[in-house]
């Protein structure tokens, strides 16, 4: 049996496991992400080496999902703002120090949307716009049946369009993206500045507390739905596309992030363009980017003259 291994590293944990040709799971796993560029190399030296204990000759291709923008001329992360250890660094020749059979690397936010295209959401459909909002906010973008990657393979940032001009520098080096507008961070920050207090929590508690009727919980979750809508709206009236997928952590709030987000998304795109997409929960959950950076090894193996 052909299998394809892939690998999605976050800004907290690295998923990974292996999948055969028709995207389904044979094994996954997922465990800290390490702190230096060093540390992530023997990691994923030691799971490969697991892998091929594990399932032998079988293993065709290698797909890595990595946080920032990768130049497909260059073969490197130009510039990764929740991983800094990635920018500029020669990660393909690193790979290739280990890694035997032939292997793909990508944007672990176009992994995601990839794997969601082929397995999950976004199965039957030629376009579409995939958010996963988490720590930070990740994008990708299927357009005519294709992960659309730009000239030069930076195409796709949602994650840092600009829905707040007064808002807070990103690590990205502009100001007010979607992304500090609406990660998990920023909605503690609102909960902390609604009520004055300075409190060390998680979003997920302040989705706790949003659901026992905590005021300034929904709020806080309101607010950040506002700039998630505006991100919306561009994304209808940009690409005009037939599904928006929205992923991560924060969508787990529900109701409270989506309701004023598709409110304010309604407003703000064009009628004709709201009506056309359907906007949808993710459904392969953390799995969607290691799958997705796996089929995507697959895709490029079956097609190699692509060479990307």
């Amino acid at each position: 049996m052909s299998l394809y291994a892939g690998f999605d590293l976050g800004g907290t944990r690295l998923k990974y496991g292996l999948i055969d040709a028709k995207g389904r799971i044979v094994f996954f796993d997922n465990t800290a992400t390490p702190l230096t560029i060093e540390k992530l190399l023997h990691l994923l030296r030691k799971i490969w080496e697991d892998f091929k204990k594990r399932e032998n000759k079988n293993i065709e291709a290698v797909g890595f999902g990595f946080p920032g923008i990768f130049s497909l001329k260059e073969q490197k992360i130009i510039q990764s703002p929740n991983y800094s250890e990635l920018d500029n660094f020669a990660l393909i020749p690193a790979l290739a120090r280990f890694i035997e059979v032939p292997f793909w690397v990508n944007n672990d936010a176009n992994a995601a949307a990839f794997g969601e295209f082929k397995c999950g959401a976004g199965q039957g459909v030629q376009s579409l716009v995939f958010l996963t909002i988490g720590t930070g906010v990740g994008s990708g973008i299927i357009l005519e049946g294709k992960l659309w990657q730009g000239k030069c393979g930076f195409a796709g940032e949602l994650g840092h369009v600009v829905v707040n001009s007064e808002g807070e520098r990103c690590d990205c080096g502009s100001r007010g993206c979607l992304e500090t507008e609406v990660s998990a961070p920023k909605i503690v920050e609102n909960y902390n500045n609604l009520r004055n207090i300075v409190e060390s929590l998680s979003a997920e508690e302040v989705f706790h507390r949003a659901k026992k009727e905590d005021k300034a919980a929904r709020q806080a979750f309101a607010q950040a739905g506002y700039y998630l809508g505006i991100g919306l709206s561009l994304a209808l009236n940009i690409f005009n596309p037939e599904k928006i997928i929205l992923g991560g952590a924060v969508m787990e709030a529900g109701k409270f992030l989506l309701t004023p987000a598709l409110e304010e998304a309604r407003k703000r795109s064009y009628k004709a363009s709201f009506e056309c997409c359907r906007i949808e929960k993710a459904v392969l959950g953390n799995k969607a980017g290691f799958i997705g950076a796996a089929l995507w090894a697959k895709d490029q193996k079956e097609r190699p003259r692509l060479n990307i």
